[in-house]
């Protein structure tokens, strides 16, 4: 949707799969304006999340949305992508966004506290087998993949795992894999950078958590976050709840949102 002349904020979705949104968007969001940003695959190329946080801004400059205050919404590879949206807008570059707010979650923004799968460690640090991998990787290793990251009471159902697989797969997406992964790289070699964007900001911060996450795992990922972000509240969710908080609990999840927005 695009928005009118008179209207002063927006809200912008920055996430990783296309088909995340299938249950998430099926709820009634009370937004002005929805923004789904997810990396087109390309080959060859060089993925960055500077690269992914231009997009964004590109994109909201293209919708006349520039001088409007943007709610940012965001999970996993979002996160880190919104950190440096973040960084950008605390340092006044060129181009920033205006931040009204920022609600991250279940993304791996602290290295330390961060468990990536193993088909992700060897893509992301393998050069020699990231190629072999990438198209040997099929459904069925996807489909394990992923549920070992859902809930063991919120799994996707059979239509919703040939959603995400198809977004996978589309433009031979599976293929930049090693490259879209590099990202989890980035983030240990910019933590100063982005996680000194989160503790010092002034923007209006939320975390809503999934505590059944093998990725970023109870109770060292979410202590952390609190030791470290005390301007920061914080959801967390049921504990059945895992990586995907928006999809498990789309319920939960926009009420916790819709309770942090209304706060300040």
């Amino acid at each position: 949707m695009l928005a009118s002349p008179s209207i002063s904020l927006a809200l912008i979705l920055v996430s990783s799969l296309h088909a995340q949104c299938k249950r998430f968007g099926s709820r009634p969001l009370m937004v002005t304006c929805c923004l789904v940003v997810a990396p087109p695959p390309q080959r060859p190329h060089r993925y960055s999340i500077f690269e992914q946080a231009s997009m964004v801004e590109a994109l909201v400059s293209h919708l006349g949305l520039s001088s409007h205050r943007l709610n940012l919404v965001s999970h996993d590879y979002g996160d880190t992508v919104a950190l440096e949206l973040l960084y950008r807008s605390d340092q006044n570059r060129t181009g920033h966004l205006k931040l009204n707010s920022l609600c991250l979650s279940n993304g791996g923004i602290f290295p330390e506290t961060h468990h990536p799968r193993l088909l992700q460690t060897l893509l992301k640090d393998s050069s020699f087998l990231a190629p072999i991998l990438t198209r040997l990787t099929n459904y069925l290793l996807f489909h394990e993949g992923i549920r070992e990251v859902f809930g063991p009471y919120t799994q996707p159902t059979d239509a919703e795992y040939w959603d995400m697989w198809t977004g996978l797969r589309y433009n031979d997406g599976n293929l930049v894999l090693d490259s879209i992964l590099q990202y989890i790289n980035q983030r240990l070699k910019h933590r100063e950078r982005w996680v000194g964007a989160l503790t010092s900001t002034m923007v209006p911060l939320h975390m809503i958590y999934g505590p059944l996450d093998p990725v970023n795992p109870h109770p060292q990922f979410i202590r952390l976050y609190q030791q470290l972000v005390h301007r920061s509240t914080v959801t967390i969710l049921d504990k059945h709840i895992s990586h995907y908080p928006q999809l498990e609990d789309p319920t939960g999840f926009l009420n916790a949102y819709f309770n942090f927005i209304h706060s300040f």
